[in-house]
């Protein structure tokens, strides 16, 4: 079940001048919600994060900071929550003749004192995969 689709801005940590500050495409997704039977998830919340064309930061550069103030803004507990970072299909070039994939990386985190820390991406299993396209799908 989805639980919150919007564009989500995160604070920096340069004061005034807003250094580290941005925004994303955030999707947050509890499996536990729902009309959804099947196999428990030990970890059923699911955040999908997405760059946003013209923003200042990327996802990836900023993903522990991003992360920490996810969690923290919806009460989100980490060791329950699947970190994804979704990179869309990107068609580029003279005429469009070249494609970059959609792709989505799992990123794990260590935490320390409520903060994530030291991320690690790594492809998304792909039966997890599958599951989150579905739900994005759905909630098109």
């Amino acid at each position: 079940m989805l639980i919150y689709d919007d564009t989500y801005h995160w604070k920096g940590w340069g004061g005034r001048m807003k250094l580290g500050s941005g925004r994303c495409k955030l999707r947050i997704f509890d499996l536990s919600k729902g009309s959804a039977k099947g196999v428990a998830h030990l970890r059923p919340i699911i955040v999908v994060v997405s760059d946003i064309p013209g923003g200042r930061m990327t996802i990836r550069s900023c993903a522990g900071h991003i992360a920490t103030n996810v969690t923290k803004d919806f009460s989100i507990k980490p060791n329950r929550m699947i970190w994804i970072e979704h990179y869309p299909e990107k068609i580029y070039g003279i005429h469009g003749k070249h494609l970059i994939p959609e792709r989505f990386e799992a990123v794990e985190f260590v935490w320390h004192e409520d903060k994530a820390i030291k991320p690690k991406w790594r492809p998304l299993n792909p039966n997890m995969r599958d599951i989150v396209k579905e739900q994005m799908e759905e909630n098109i």
